[in-house]
């Protein structure tokens, strides 16, 4: 567990949200001097090893280009099987390193200046409900540019059909991305426009839509209820967030992963890629991959901001 501490503002600084919902109110540290934002790593490193299968079966859908493609999965029950006859039980943790390097320092950088644009937004005229999305609009393309280099090498390895045995290291991937293609906008951070998409888009309704309707809906004096309030509020937010954004995850797995043609360039950048695939595969195949990212992501919101809450409440009663 990290926990990231804050010098509290002095009183000039609280202005519109803090006289807004009860959601920014109950953010908001005791009187004792400072705020506490803290992240617990630890649940989401188990997180990521329990839900990884489900984030290399999602990218496996996104890179294929439709029926064409003759090694196209048919379903997402093929796509399990196919993955587990020919690459075994490892074949689903294939890439898994990267996110685990990037958790921490991820989940800090997110939350840390969600609380800081939060504070900044006190200044500005916008309603408390809105200032609380473009809060988690700013935090989600801070912590895209953090994670972009750690999404370049794992996407690159889960689209990678060979064993695991035969396949490089993360750090012998990154080594080869960096020697034969830099570190700029065709290397390590190839896909950063589409990976600023994907969690701007997803933060904005994902921290909106959960302090928002968290405040609209009554709390209960029964733990056990609250909870499972809290826990329903917090899957649905990951779920409308997880619709939202999907097309900025298919391009940015696009661009990311193998090109059609060894050596061409075809998908770009982020908009680009997305009207290329409109146009050769439909509207549906922008949304390629939704399936396995909201079992993910649904269930995995909930816990991430659940986590964050009560973590919160007992550092700010007890510290």
């Amino acid at each position: 567990m990290i926990f990231l501490v804050i010098p509290r503002p002095d009183k000039r600084g609280e202005g519109d949200l803090s006289a807004g919902p009860a959601a920014c109110n109950k953010l908001q540290p005791p009187s004792h001097g400072r705020d506490v934002v803290p992240e617990w790593d630890g649940g989401g490193l188990v997180e990521i090893c329990l839900m990884h299968p489900l984030d290399v079966v999602k990218t496996r859908f996104q890179i294929q280009r439709g029926t064409s493609d003759p090694n196209s999965y048919k379903s997402l029950g093929d796509c399990f099987r196919t993955i587990f006859r020919n690459e075994g039980i490892s074949g689903f943790y294939k890439g898994i390193l990267p996110p685990i390097v990037a958790e921490t320092p991820k989940r800090a950088v997110k939350f840390f200046t969600f609380e800081q644009y939060k504070k900044l937004l006190n200044l500005t005229p916008l309603s408390p409900g809105l200032a609380l999305s473009v809060a988690g609009l700013g935090a989600g393309l801070t912590e895209a540019v953090v994670v972009n280099p750690f999404e370049v090498v794992k996407v690159s390895l889960q689209a990678n059909r060979d064993s695991f045995a035969e396949q490089p290291s993360s750090f012998a991937q990154a080594r080869r991305i960096i020697n034969s293609e830099g570190f700029g906008l065709r290397g390590l951070n190839k896909g950063l426009t589409s990976t600023l998409g994907r969690h701007g888009v997803f933060n904005m309704i994902y921290f909106g839509f959960y302090f928002n309707v968290k405040d609209a809906i009554p709390s209960s004096p029964d733990p056990t209820l609250e909870f499972l309030r809290k826990f329903a509020i917090g899957l649905v937010s990951g779920t409308i967030s997880s619709c939202v954004n999907i097309p900025f995850d298919v391009a940015k797995s696009r661009i990311q992963g193998p090109q059609p043609v060894p050596g061409e360039i075809k998908y770009r950048t982020c908009f680009q890629s997305m009207a290329l695939v409109y146009r050769e595969e439909g509207y549906l195949a922008l949304y390629k991959g939704l399936v396995p990212k909201i079992m993910r992501l649904g269930p995995g919101g909930a816990v991430m901001l659940l986590v964050y809450e009560y973590v919160s409440g007992w550092l700010q009663k007890n510290w």
